[in-house]
């Protein structure tokens, strides 16, 4: 490997108000190399790779660029000096195809060749080893195939240093599998790749060195080959960490079915999957788990019973029939459900908005009067904030600025106070770091303690297998079964997710 450096960014530091999300970083990347940097959420990993990439002036420090000091004011500056930056959320205009979001804003004369743009997207797909459909509209894509847009967008406009944030939060097993692929072979191409991650497992897997930072400063470097995950964990939350998945043990307690569903079906429509589920039952003091491969139906499973969507069969919760009542009419009848869907920005909360108004919205129609409480709003979510151990800024804070852990938290914690019978948690550790995700295990085996019954929907089997009394497999939007988490194997639940029954896994011993 080429020990030269491409990157290195000396004593950065950047305030934002009393919060210090950069306090002296220190950062070397070298050529042909795969570097990960790793640390909590809000340990201001972002932040540094917004001033690399030109989105962030820091306060104070330096930055250079293969050995000469440079200043980057904007995106602009970054492109031309061969930096590229691939968000956690994309930045592609859905209604535009992949060839027109590639090139979109790039100055290249009054008219663009689109042969000649479509001919140079697929001359760096094959380089690097890509798979796109030039003229397909971004809204028809994949989550996958969304990223590969943006990977091909930077590579277009001439980037060598890659820098990708939480490149796999978003994405399947399968699909970040395929991302390695592809920079290992950008690696071998002469590219540097930045990995902004909290995953120990994936530094570990595709990392050549790794720098931790904490509370916006940085605790070290070192390769990769002399780490392991609890050593980096460790250096991650500045102490000892239990990496096993916390069991709420509740056998003993008096259980009761508070969610059944009877013959659920949704015929397919659009980007919409077809649903059909015979029968499932979830009980109180009980984690469901819903395992399966991307886009099996477990989207529309959830959206089913929150009332998102129409469909045919029979659900109930503690014995009332809810199939056929929407959101508004479950509001008024003050039905006891919360729901975490995996889109948080898009479906949980809303951008622009503050943490208060955020937190206001499950209770929005409930108020009496025509007056709103806006100090009772207030206390609310300061509240939360405490309680749930969110790092913002204030209670007036705008939503998006805080960190992925921080907006799962104030997400789930809103549900949960809003809800004590019956909790959907869609990958509600999707994109969170170790400290947060535990915490979060800890909240939902709290609830399910005090006898909440929760459908959790997750994409990693070996926090399911730990976490969840039962998991029940889905397939192409049909129901294969449901196991015991304490009896069953990864591979038993890996054979239902590609269609086969566990009956015929069991004929054919």
């Amino acid at each position: 490997m080429d020990n030269s450096s491409v990157v290195e960014l000396i004593n950065i530091k950047k305030h934002f108000g009393e919060i210090k999300a950069n306090d002296g970083v220190d950062l070397t990347v070298r050529s042909r190399e795969i570097h990960a940097i790793l640390g909590e959420n809000g340990s201001g990993k972002s932040t540094l790779m917004n001033i690399l990439s030109g989105l962030y002036r820091p306060d104070h420090g330096k930055i250079c660029i293969r050995g000469k000091e440079v200043d980057i004011h904007t995106p602009r500056d970054a492109a031309a000096l061969g930096i590229g930056m691939i968000h956690q959320h994309f930045k592609l205009v859905e209604a535009l195809s992949a060839w027109e979001n590639i090139v979109g804003g790039m100055r290249d004369g009054l008219f663009l060749n689109k042969k000649k743009v479509i001919g140079k997207i697929r001359e760096l797909s094959d380089l690097y080893g890509l798979s796109v459909i030039p003229e397909k509209k971004v809204s028809q894509m994949t989550i996958g195939e969304k990223q590969t847009v943006e990977i091909l967008k930077a590579l277009y406009r001439g980037a060598d240093i890659l820098i990708l944030d939480e490149p796999t939060a978003v994405l399947t097993s399968q699909e970040t599998d395929r991302l390695f692929q592809i920079l290992k072979e950008m690696r071998q191409k002469g590219c540097s790749v930045i990995l902004i991650t909290h995953k120990l497992q994936e530094v570990i897997d595709i990392s050549d060195r790794v720098t931790v930072l904490r509370k916006g400063r940085t605790i070290g470097s070192l390769p990769t080959s002399e780490a392991d995950a609890q050593l980096l964990a460790s250096m991650m939350v500045g102490r000892e960490m239990d990496l096993s998945i916390p069991y709420e043990n509740t056998e003993d307690m008096d259980k009761h079915i508070v969610l059944s569903i009877r013959n659920l079906s949704l015929h397919p429509r659009g980007n919409r999957r077809g649903l059909s589920v015979s029968e499932l039952e979830i009980s109180s003091h009980e984690i469901l788990g819903i395992a399966g491969v991307a886009d099996s139906g477990q989207k529309e499973l959830c959206e089913a019973i929150a009332g998102l969507i129409r469909v045919s069969g029979s659900i109930t919760l503690n014995g009332k029939e809810i199939s056929s009542v929407n959101p508004v009419i479950r509001k008024k009848e003050d039905i006891h459900m919360g729901f975490v869907p995996e889109d948080r920005l898009g479906m949980g909360l809303i951008e622009g908005m503050s943490i208060t108004d955020n937190v206001a919205l499950r209770s929005a129609g409930k108020e009496e009067g025509i007056f709103i409480d806006r100090k009772a709003r207030r206390d609310s979510a300061v509240k939360l904030i405490s309680d749930y151990g969110v790092s913002a800024a204030g209670p007036d804070q705008e939503i998006q600025a805080l960190s992925g852990g921080n907006i799962q938290k104030i997400l789930l914690g809103r549900e949960i106070e809003n809800s004590t019978d019956f909790l959907i948690a869609a990958y509600p550790v999707r994109g969170l770091d170790v400290g947060a995700s535990d915490f979060i295990y800890e909240k939902l085996n709290e609830q399910k303690k005090k006898g909440a019954a929760i459908l959790f929907v997750g994409e990693d089997l070996d926090i399911m297998l730990g976490i969840c009394d039962r998991i029940a497999v889905l397939h192409n939007g049909t129901l294969m079964g449901v196991v015991s988490a304490k009896d069953a194997t990864k591979r038993e639940i890996g054979l239902m997710m590609m269609g086969e029954r566990r009956e015929d896994q069991d004929a054919a011993v």
